[in-house]
């Protein structure tokens, strides 16, 4: 069951772009996602906001005990405070004003009975029926759900102020789990980036995802999933333990935001297809599991629970209300996320005048998918950002690398016993002398070079444009760092909520031109590109040829496929006629990297029968 009249969610933008979403739109009735990565960050906005409400403020140290959960707790119990005062303001606004009462209503959908009701109520003259009417009105009012997000890959192990390691229970994914687990907020927790079963066993400490008696579930699970496979997976693993997917956020692995999860050559089409012809399959093999836990439990499951149903949505590069039909009545998705063009939407996120003019002013060139990740993952970025400039400035001058203020994706232990970040001073110095002293060619050590010093500090600078947006930090001590989907290129100026909003239902004229290329013509450019670097760095190991010959099958089953869907009948605003242009241009150019690496293939396999 929805939380919400909407069908689409702000989904997380970073770490700071979306940190204070919530606070800007629950109170209108729509749902986003804050980033609980960056303890540090949460707990400044929290002082920003606790002075701007006058909530009482006492700052959590960073290395007090359990420091990091009880930031987060307490930055989501400030956020629900402040929500919870504006939504009590906007619900007690009268009607026949143009005030946020009406703008809560206006931003429904026009198929949402409440819509309907309210655009009833103003056509009615006054009188006890009219004020019947409002009162019910105001009664069925939501606030959007203050919604949190872990990657549960990124768990490091904190250290005390001395030094010494810290116990398990203190890693980064589960003090972010126990900081949400342990808030006041009744929302979703998102769970991306795979699988940790550490995280997910040590949820079934804390019974607020568990239902009441009655049913309720305070916590709910939503995961983000790149494929079927993946949410049959990780949804048994949580049934298992008795926890329940409340949804399935289905993403598409390169046309997004933030880092690229990429599969290997499974479009986003035929991974909809399959949920759509499988979703059944999902209640199917996780209700008895979870019921049997709550029998070993000596828990009494509801009755009405048994019939739970989770929600299937997706995002990533929606750009038209064509599209979101499509997705929604062709596959049957409940919601659908839309993250990059609400950076455009001063009214809905946090950014920097400085980022959110660039992003204005981006074209297709300028969004490109980067190395600047200490992950190792492809990241979505944007070219000339204050990260960007800062990070080369740093190379040129002959210290490269950041301090590493923050560590939260330290990882790489190849000088150090103790994990340190490919984008700190102290991995680059070790890396570079390493290169130097090489027997590469001044060419090759160029390459190499380029490769160490493009990453980025991203755990501090994605917080900065929130901060300088705030007044918190000058900008000219801020790098800001930001990873929008290549699909703002076709948002060109700053809009309203109301404008976006409109846009997204389908109500006002596209705020895209009509040439913009569908979602799922982009999706097969980006693999192909994706194809052309993967050959390139191809070591022609007997899996990397068995896994990129696979990726070629799927590319191009997910292509024929793509066809047919061209040839059907388009929603309005639906940029179909892109389809079959794209494919035709990117199959010559699959076709010619696929040729490229099976000369590669043979010609390596004759020098190595040579050699036998």
């Amino acid at each position: 069951m929805q939380n919400t009249y909407h069908y689409f969610h702000i989904p997380v933008m970073g770490t700071g772009h979306s940190i204070d979403t919530p606070i800007r739109v629950a109170h209108l009735g729509i749902n986003s996602v804050i980033s609980i990565v960056d303890d540090l960050l949460v707990e400044k906005i929290r002082e920003h906001y606790s002075k701007l409400f006058d909530i009482p403020y006492k700052k959590i140290l960073r290395y007090e005990v359990d420091g990091r959960a009880r930031r987060i707790s307490a930055y989501l119990d400030t956020v629900k405070e402040i929500v919870q005062r504006k939504f009590e303001e906007v619900k007690n606004l009268p009607f026949f004003h143009r005030n946020d009462k009406a703008k809560y209503f206006e931003l429904l959908p026009d198929s949402s009975p409440v819509r309907q009701d309210y655009n009833r109520m103003l056509a009615m003259p006054e009188g006890e029926e009219r004020k019947t009417l409002e009162d019910s009105l105001t009664e069925r009012m939501r606030p959007g759900s203050i919604d949190a997000n872990i990657m549960v890959k990124l768990d490091r192990v904190n250290y005390t102020k001395g030094g010494m390691p810290m116990s398990d229970e203190y890693s980064d994914a589960k003090a972010a789990l126990r900081g949400f687990a342990n808030s006041a907020v009744e929302s979703s927790l998102v769970l991306s980036a795979g699988i940790n079963q550490s995280l997910f066993g040590y949820m079934t400490k804390f019974k607020e995802f568990y239902r009441t008696e009655t049913g309720y579930l305070k916590k709910k699970i939503i995961l983000k999933v790149s494929d079927f496979r993946s949410a049959l997976i990780q949804g048994k693993v949580l049934a298992k333990k008795g926890l329940e997917v409340h949804e399935f956020r289905i993403e598409s692995g390169l046309n997004c935001g933030g880092h690229a999860f990429a599969s290997n050559g499974e479009l986003l089409p035929s991974l909809l297809k399959e949920f759509k012809e499988r979703r059944e399959q999902l209640a199917v093999e996780f209700q008895p599991m979870i019921q049997r836990f709550y029998e070993t439990m000596g828990w009494a499951y509801p009755e009405a629970a048994k019939e739970h149903r989770a929600l299937v949505t997706v995002q990533g590069g929606i750009g038209t209300h064509g599209e979101i039909r499509r997705l929604r009545e062709d596959y049957g998705m409940d919601m659908t996320g839309l993250a990059s063009p609400f950076l455009l939407v001063p009214e809905a996120t946090c950014v920097d005048d400085a980022t959110r003019e660039l992003l204005r002013n981006a074209t297709e060139k300028d969004l490109y998918l980067s190395d600047v990740s200490p992950l190792g993952i492809p990241f979505n970025n944007v070219r000339n950002t204050g990260s960007e400039t800062w990070t080369m400035t740093k190379a040129k001058s002959g210290k490269p690398g950041s301090a590493c203020p923050k560590g939260f994706l330290v990882s790489n232990t190849e000088y150090t016993q103790k994990p340190i970040c490919l984008a700190s001073t102290e991995y680059q110095d070790l890396k570079l002398k390493e290169v130097d002293a090489s027997n590469l060619s001044d060419a090759e050590k160029a390459q190499r070079w380029g490769e160490v010093v493009v990453k980025s500090c991203i755990c501090d600078h994605l917080g900065n444009g929130a901060l300088i947006a705030l007044g918190i930090l000058p900008e000219h001590k801020s790098p800001q760092s930001i990873c929008p989907g290549p699909n703002i290129a076709w948002f060109n100026r700053l809009y309203t909520l109301q404008e976006m909003v409109d846009h997204i239902y389908g109500r006002s004229a596209s705020l895209v031109p009509s040439h913009r290329p569908h979602m799922f013509a982009k999706e097969i450019v980006m693999y192909v590109d994706y194809f052309e670097k993967l050959v390139d760095k191809c070591k022609y190991t007997p899996n990397e040829v068995k896994t990129l010959r696979q990726y070629v099958q799927n590319m191009e089953s997910g292509i024929a496929y793509c066809l047919e869907i061209a040839g059907s009948k388009a929603y309005p605003d639906e940029n179909l006629d892109s389809i079959r242009p794209t494919v035709d241009e990117q199959l010559v150019r699959l076709r010619e990297f696929v040729r490229r690496f099976e000369e590669a293939v043979l010609e390596r396999e004759s020098v190595e029968a040579l050699a036998v």
